[in-house]
Protein backbone atom coordinates (compact mmCIF):
# COMPACT_ATOMS: atom_id res chain seq x y z
CA UNK A 1 0.00 0.00 0.00
CA UNK A 2 1.42 3.02 -1.41
CA UNK A 3 -0.34 5.29 1.77
CA UNK A 4 0.26 8.94 2.24
CA UNK A 5 -1.09 10.51 5.59
CA UNK A 6 -0.13 13.91 6.59
CA UNK A 7 1.41 14.80 9.52
CA UNK A 8 -0.86 17.33 11.77
CA UNK A 9 0.39 20.45 10.22
CA UNK A 10 2.22 22.97 12.35
CA UNK A 11 2.86 26.88 11.58
CA UNK A 12 6.20 26.75 13.27
CA UNK A 13 7.90 25.92 10.20
CA UNK A 14 6.50 28.28 8.24
CA UNK A 15 7.18 30.69 10.62
CA UNK A 16 10.64 30.09 10.95
CA UNK A 17 11.49 30.17 7.26
CA UNK A 18 8.94 33.36 7.75
CA UNK A 19 11.89 34.75 10.35
CA UNK A 20 14.42 33.65 8.02
CA UNK A 21 13.64 35.57 5.36
CA UNK A 22 13.47 38.48 7.14
CA UNK A 23 16.91 38.23 8.12
CA UNK A 24 17.82 37.56 4.59
CA UNK A 25 15.69 40.67 2.83
CA UNK A 26 17.22 43.06 5.22
CA UNK A 27 20.38 41.91 4.82
CA UNK A 28 19.59 42.68 0.53
CA UNK A 29 17.75 45.97 1.79
CA UNK A 30 21.44 46.55 3.56
CA UNK A 31 23.65 46.02 0.43
CA UNK A 32 21.69 47.98 -1.87
CA UNK A 33 22.04 51.06 0.39
CA UNK A 34 26.23 50.00 1.39
CA UNK A 35 26.97 49.14 -2.08
CA UNK A 36 26.34 52.78 -4.03
CA UNK A 37 26.64 54.90 -0.80
CA UNK A 38 30.08 56.39 -2.41
CA UNK A 39 28.56 56.84 -5.43
CA UNK A 40 25.65 58.66 -4.28
CA UNK A 41 27.50 61.15 -2.37
CA UNK A 42 29.07 62.59 -5.63
CA UNK A 43 25.46 63.48 -6.53
CA UNK A 44 25.14 64.81 -3.41
CA UNK A 45 25.82 64.51 0.06
CA UNK A 46 23.10 63.84 1.59
CA UNK A 47 22.10 61.60 -1.22
CA UNK A 48 23.64 58.53 1.54
CA UNK A 49 21.23 59.43 4.34
CA UNK A 50 18.49 60.35 3.22
CA UNK A 51 18.56 56.71 0.81
CA UNK A 52 19.75 55.33 4.06
CA UNK A 53 16.64 56.34 5.89
CA UNK A 54 14.29 54.64 3.23
CA UNK A 55 16.09 51.65 3.31
CA UNK A 56 16.01 51.78 6.92
CA UNK A 57 12.02 51.93 6.66
CA UNK A 58 11.65 49.27 5.06
CA UNK A 59 13.73 47.15 7.26
CA UNK A 60 11.98 48.27 10.19
CA UNK A 61 8.99 47.47 7.99
CA UNK A 62 9.83 43.79 7.09
CA UNK A 63 11.08 43.14 11.13
CA UNK A 64 7.61 44.48 12.59
CA UNK A 65 5.41 42.30 9.63
CA UNK A 66 7.59 39.52 10.68
CA UNK A 67 6.83 40.39 14.34
CA UNK A 68 2.91 40.94 14.04
CA UNK A 69 2.18 37.92 11.82
CA UNK A 70 4.16 35.90 14.38
CA UNK A 71 2.20 37.85 17.48
CA UNK A 72 -1.33 37.23 15.30
CA UNK A 73 -1.03 33.34 15.23
CA UNK A 74 0.50 33.00 18.65
CA UNK A 75 -2.17 34.93 20.43
CA UNK A 76 -5.06 33.49 17.81
CA UNK A 77 -6.16 37.22 18.00
CA UNK A 78 -6.62 39.81 15.33
CA UNK A 79 -3.73 42.39 15.84
CA UNK A 80 -3.75 44.81 13.29
CA UNK A 81 -4.34 43.99 9.49
CA UNK A 82 -4.68 40.43 9.59
CA UNK A 83 -6.44 40.47 6.06
CA UNK A 84 -3.61 42.55 4.58
CA UNK A 85 -1.19 39.83 6.35
CA UNK A 86 -3.15 37.28 4.67
CA UNK A 87 -1.99 38.44 0.99
CA UNK A 88 1.26 39.49 2.04
CA UNK A 89 1.58 35.53 2.80
CA UNK A 90 -0.29 34.33 0.27
CA UNK A 91 1.02 36.30 -2.46
CA UNK A 92 4.68 36.90 -1.55
CA UNK A 93 5.58 35.05 1.31
CA UNK A 94 4.56 31.57 0.25
CA UNK A 95 6.66 31.45 -3.00
CA UNK A 96 9.72 32.98 -1.27
CA UNK A 97 9.87 30.28 1.31
CA UNK A 98 8.66 27.28 -0.96
CA UNK A 99 12.38 28.32 -2.39
CA UNK A 100 13.73 28.56 0.57
CA UNK A 101 12.64 25.50 1.58
CA UNK A 102 13.86 24.21 -1.23
CA UNK A 103 16.91 25.53 -0.91
CA UNK A 104 17.28 23.83 2.63
CA UNK A 105 15.97 20.20 1.57
CA UNK A 106 12.68 21.00 2.85
CA UNK A 107 9.90 19.00 0.90
CA UNK A 108 7.24 21.07 -0.74
CA UNK A 109 4.59 19.56 0.82
CA UNK A 110 6.18 19.88 4.27
CA UNK A 111 6.48 23.53 4.00
CA UNK A 112 2.50 23.68 2.04
CA UNK A 113 1.21 21.77 5.17
CA UNK A 114 2.58 24.73 7.20
CA UNK A 115 1.23 27.41 5.13
CA UNK A 116 -2.57 25.78 5.27
CA UNK A 117 -2.12 25.98 9.57
CA UNK A 118 -0.53 29.20 9.25
CA UNK A 119 -3.18 30.80 6.70
CA UNK A 120 -6.22 28.79 9.49
CA UNK A 121 -4.49 30.94 12.08
CA UNK A 122 -5.09 33.93 10.56
CA UNK A 123 -8.72 32.63 9.53
CA UNK A 124 -9.21 32.17 12.79
CA UNK A 125 -7.61 35.22 14.26
CA UNK A 126 -10.24 37.40 12.66
CA UNK A 127 -12.99 36.09 14.76
CA UNK A 128 -15.08 35.78 11.95
CA UNK A 129 -19.34 34.73 12.52
CA UNK A 130 -20.66 33.36 9.58
CA UNK A 131 -24.63 32.47 8.54
CA UNK A 132 -25.13 29.07 7.84
CA UNK A 133 -26.18 30.00 4.04
CA UNK A 134 -22.96 31.88 3.33
CA UNK A 135 -20.19 28.74 4.55
CA UNK A 136 -19.62 26.49 2.17
CA UNK A 137 -18.09 22.80 2.68
CA UNK A 138 -16.00 22.08 -0.59
CA UNK A 139 -14.90 18.25 -0.97
CA UNK A 140 -12.50 16.65 -3.61
CA UNK A 141 -14.20 13.83 -5.39
CA UNK A 142 -11.53 11.50 -4.69
CA UNK A 143 -13.30 10.77 -0.84
CA UNK A 144 -15.81 9.12 -2.65
CA UNK A 145 -15.16 5.64 -3.10
CA UNK A 146 -13.86 4.55 -6.87
CA UNK A 147 -15.91 1.79 -7.24
CA UNK A 148 -19.22 3.57 -6.21
CA UNK A 149 -21.64 3.67 -8.75
CA UNK A 150 -23.53 6.36 -7.47
CA UNK A 151 -21.74 9.94 -7.96
CA UNK A 152 -22.20 12.38 -6.21
CA UNK A 153 -19.96 15.34 -8.00
CA UNK A 154 -22.42 18.32 -8.36
CA UNK A 155 -25.13 17.16 -5.95
CA UNK A 156 -24.21 15.09 -2.70
CA UNK A 157 -27.80 14.45 -2.01
CA UNK A 158 -27.22 11.45 -4.41
CA UNK A 159 -24.97 9.67 -1.51
CA UNK A 160 -27.36 6.80 -0.29
CA UNK A 161 -25.43 7.10 3.24
CA UNK A 162 -23.87 3.51 3.28
CA UNK A 163 -21.36 4.99 5.28
CA UNK A 164 -18.93 2.68 3.39
CA UNK A 165 -16.41 6.14 2.93
CA UNK A 166 -16.39 9.75 4.28
CA UNK A 167 -19.25 11.13 1.77
CA UNK A 168 -21.76 9.82 4.81
CA UNK A 169 -20.49 11.79 7.58
CA UNK A 170 -20.06 15.26 5.82
CA UNK A 171 -23.08 15.07 4.10
CA UNK A 172 -24.52 14.64 7.93
CA UNK A 173 -22.51 17.56 9.32
CA UNK A 174 -24.11 19.59 5.96
CA UNK A 175 -27.36 18.72 7.03
CA UNK A 176 -26.74 19.49 10.83
CA UNK A 177 -25.63 22.83 10.55
CA UNK A 178 -27.43 23.59 7.08
CA UNK A 179 -24.68 24.33 5.09
CA UNK A 180 -23.86 23.84 1.75
CA UNK A 181 -21.95 21.17 0.47
CA UNK A 182 -20.06 20.57 -3.05
CA UNK A 183 -17.65 18.03 -4.61
CA UNK A 184 -15.80 18.93 -6.99
CA UNK A 185 -13.55 17.08 -9.49
CA UNK A 186 -11.02 19.38 -9.85
CA UNK A 187 -10.00 23.56 -9.62
CA UNK A 188 -11.81 24.72 -12.47
CA UNK A 189 -15.23 23.63 -11.18
CA UNK A 190 -14.23 24.47 -7.52
CA UNK A 191 -13.88 28.23 -8.96
CA UNK A 192 -17.45 27.63 -10.46
CA UNK A 193 -19.21 26.32 -7.90
CA UNK A 194 -17.36 29.48 -5.30
CA UNK A 195 -18.69 31.67 -7.86
CA UNK A 196 -22.40 29.99 -8.08
CA UNK A 197 -22.57 29.80 -3.97
CA UNK A 198 -20.92 33.08 -3.28
CA UNK A 199 -20.01 32.20 0.30
CA UNK A 200 -18.52 34.03 2.52
CA UNK A 201 -16.26 31.31 4.25
CA UNK A 202 -14.94 27.53 2.64
CA UNK A 203 -13.94 25.21 4.42
CA UNK A 204 -12.26 22.90 1.88
CA UNK A 205 -10.66 19.07 2.07
CA UNK A 206 -7.77 18.81 -0.08
CA UNK A 207 -4.06 17.70 -0.50
CA UNK A 208 -1.20 20.21 0.37
CA UNK A 209 -1.13 21.19 -3.62
CA UNK A 210 -4.63 21.99 -4.31
CA UNK A 211 -5.48 23.54 -0.99
CA UNK A 212 -2.60 25.95 -1.45
CA UNK A 213 -3.67 26.74 -4.73
CA UNK A 214 -7.31 27.04 -3.93
CA UNK A 215 -6.30 29.15 -1.33
CA UNK A 216 -4.25 31.79 -3.34
CA UNK A 217 -7.35 31.74 -5.93
CA UNK A 218 -9.79 32.12 -3.46
CA UNK A 219 -8.23 35.72 -1.24
CA UNK A 220 -9.52 37.68 -0.23
CA UNK A 221 -12.35 35.12 0.42
CA UNK A 222 -11.45 33.13 3.91
CA UNK A 223 -10.37 29.49 3.58
CA UNK A 224 -10.04 27.07 6.59
CA UNK A 225 -8.13 24.22 4.78
CA UNK A 226 -8.60 20.55 5.99
CA UNK A 227 -6.03 18.08 4.21
CA UNK A 228 -6.90 14.93 3.45
CA UNK A 229 -5.39 11.39 4.18
CA UNK A 230 -4.10 9.31 1.43
CA UNK A 231 -3.79 5.78 2.16
CA UNK A 232 -4.16 4.61 -1.33
CA UNK A 233 -1.68 7.56 -2.67
CA UNK A 234 -3.00 10.65 -4.31
CA UNK A 235 -6.62 10.96 -5.81
CA UNK A 236 -7.71 7.38 -4.62
CA UNK A 237 -9.99 6.98 -1.96
CA UNK A 238 -9.00 9.44 0.12
CA UNK A 239 -10.32 10.20 3.47
CA UNK A 240 -10.69 12.88 6.00
CA UNK A 241 -11.24 13.73 9.67
CA UNK A 242 -15.02 14.21 9.67
CA UNK A 243 -14.68 15.68 13.28
CA UNK A 244 -12.43 18.64 12.07
CA UNK A 245 -15.13 19.78 9.31
CA UNK A 246 -17.32 19.73 12.14
CA UNK A 247 -15.13 21.86 14.76
CA UNK A 248 -14.60 24.36 11.95
CA UNK A 249 -18.02 24.72 11.23
CA UNK A 250 -18.81 25.43 14.68
CA UNK A 251 -16.51 27.52 15.44
CA UNK A 252 -17.48 30.46 12.76
CA UNK A 253 -21.08 29.48 12.58
CA UNK A 254 -23.13 32.91 14.04
CA UNK A 255 -25.17 31.33 17.15
CA UNK A 256 -22.71 28.35 17.82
Amino acid sequence: MNGSTPQPPRKRLFVALMGFTCILLIGIIYLLWWVPTKGLANFHPDLPRIVGLVFGTLSLLAVLGTALLVLTTALGKDILFTRFMRLVVIKFLLPVIETMGKLFGIPKDTIRQSFVAMNNSLVSSQRLLVPADRILILLPHCLQLFDCEIKVTGDINKCVRCGRCDIKGLADIAQKYRVDISVATGGTLARKVIIEKRPKLVVAVACERDLTSGIKDCYPLPVIGILNDRPYGPCFNTRVDVEKIDAAIASVLVGS
